[in-house]
């Protein structure tokens, strides 16, 4: 009755001013109204949760308050000619009930959608739909791997896990009768159902450790992609000549790839934002950007295309001060609407005062405030400084974990500040140790996942998102758990 008093105060109110004030009433009692289901994620509002999913219909639903406003209107007008021109008041209130009981029976089919379209604790995950913008952080229990499925259909992946494990890394996820590559491909392959071709439009590496490009050839061998785009190509020079053996095969793979299938291979520009755009309907969708943000230290200045480089010349350097393979990771920011998401590849926070090397602050504060981040070096005891978190502001943070010492204790205490930085925030990490639980203690209880695929899925037009844990203990893809609507600011 909470819901339908309102609704049915729009009917009996005259003034347009007035009926517009009950409308918004509308929404907010629905924002703050509990119920007891078991559609509702844990600590959600099941108002909330009805307005986002009619968002999800807000055509339709635009459509059906004009409707209903001008049949409103057209009724307090016959309502008011009736007492002025003493027209009988059955036949009035005859129309009135008609559009009542429409309303009502609307409604209902409403509610019924909206209960419809939740996707509950054990479902199989939802296939991808146009408008969504799906982010799949993939865990096989070695390496760092993302799939994206941008609001058109475009595809990329940005890394591709290990090539091979060790034995202080967490379990093979599902299990170890396959490489971690093999199970990225049959995951990606699965949320490809929609599309008539399994194909990556872009490959996009962070940085040349084996944790994040190990299997990238495996990968491209059951998946083919357009284009590859890397920190160094073609020289594979910077800041000294890459000659290690997975950089030297990775290049190998990179030139075979541009000769036997015409693949695009380029650079990573730092401060550019069309080096990965839309490729299916991209004027359907101008809220959409992905903006380079760093790479081998230059960092984007958040003016036009310009770039700064915040590495000190090298012949200015002893060898030792060179900066390392993480130092010189790539990073972007993907905008759809007013949902904002950064990934930063191994990015550190300066080892001491005045180091030279240290970007992951000034990145920090040229992304700005951003809803999903995903932990620079998988939440290391060197990352997620003050001056990064401070800035950044995550209200959701991911982290892609595989020994013990991630997450580091130091660094998950960062993030947990509220000192650094005001307000909630839910941390999802894809396999945490029994060893890390140990050690670390409380602030891993305080994680709102510690195993399984985490999933994030952004509503069309970007106002709103949803993280989903898949089960990785099996190819079920069933949701462990669900969280959200968490509202873009």
């Amino acid at each position: 009755m909470i819901f339908i008093m309102p609704i049915s105060y729009i009917f009996t109110e005259r003034t347009q001013s007035r009926r517009d004030e009950t409308l918004l009433t509308v929404e907010f009692i629905l924002r703050n109204m509990d119920a007891a289901s078991p559609l509702v994620p844990q600590g959600r509002h099941f108002g909330a949760m009805v307005v986002s999913s009619l968002r999800d219909f807000g055509a339709v639903i635009r459509r059906l308050f004009r409707r209903l406003k001008s049949t409103v209107n057209k009724m307090l007008s016959l309502r008011d000619r009736s007492r002025a021109h003493k027209i009988p008041l059955y036949v009035v209130n005859f129309s009135y009930h008609k559009v009542m009981m429409r309303f009502f029976f609307i409604s209902f089919l409403f509610c019924s959608a909206t209960a419809l379209s939740q996707v509950k604790v054990g479902d199989v995950f939802p296939d991808w739909s146009e408008g969504y913008l799906d982010i799949h952080h993939i865990n096989t229990g070695k390496g760092e791997c993302a799939f994206f499925i941008l609001p058109d259909g475009t595809t990329m992946l940005v890394d591709a896990g290990a090539s091979r494990r060790t034995e202080r890394v967490t379990p093979a996820k599902p299990d170890d009768s396959r490489t971690p590559g093999q199970w990225i491909v049959r995951y990606i392959s699965q949320m490809m159902r929609p599309f008539p071709q399994k194909k990556l439009d872009y490959v996009m590496l962070t940085h040349f450790h084996d944790d994040h490009i190990g299997a990238v050839a495996e990968v491209a061998e059951h998946i083919p992609f357009d284009k590859i785009v890397d920190r160094n190509w073609p020289d594979y020079d910077y800041p000294f000549p890459l000659v290690q053996d997975i950089v030297q095969n990775y290049i190998k793979f990179v030139k075979q790839k541009i000769s036997q299938r015409g693949v695009v291979a380029e650079q990573f520009r730092a401060g550019a934002n069309d080096q990965f755009k839309l490729v299916r309907r991209p004027e359907k969708y101008p809220e959409f950007e992905i903006r380079n943000i760093v790479s081998n230290g230059q960092v984007w200045t958040g003016t036009a295309n310009n770039v700064r480089s915040h590495f000190p010349p090298l012949e200015n350097l002893s060898r030792e001060d060179y900066p390392n393979e993480n130092h010189c990771s790539s990073g972007f920011r993907l905008s759809y609407g007013k949902f904002d998401y950064f990934t930063g590849g191994d990015l550190l926070k300066a080892a001491f005062q005045g180091d030279p090397r240290d970007v992951e602050g000034h990145v920090g504060r040229v992304v700005g405030p951003v809803e999903v981040c995903v932990a620079n070096h998988h939440a290391n005891h060197d990352t997620m400084g003050e001056e990064f978190l401070s800035a950044v502001r995550p209200k959701v943070i991911v982290i892609q974990v595989f020994v013990p010492s991630q997450p580091d204790n130091g660094a998950l205490n960062r993030m947990l500040s509220r000192r650094i930085y005001p307000g909630s925030r839910d941390i999802f990490a894809t396999n945490v140790m029994e060893e890390t639980r140990i050690v670390v203690g409380n602030p891993v209880a305080q994680l709102k996942s510690q195993q399984g695929h985490v999933v994030v899925r952004v509503h069309p037009g970007g106002n709103e998102f949803m993280v989903y844990i898949l089960d990785d203990s099996a190819e079920t893809f069933r949701v462990k758990s669900a969280h959200g609507p968490y509202v873009c600011e």
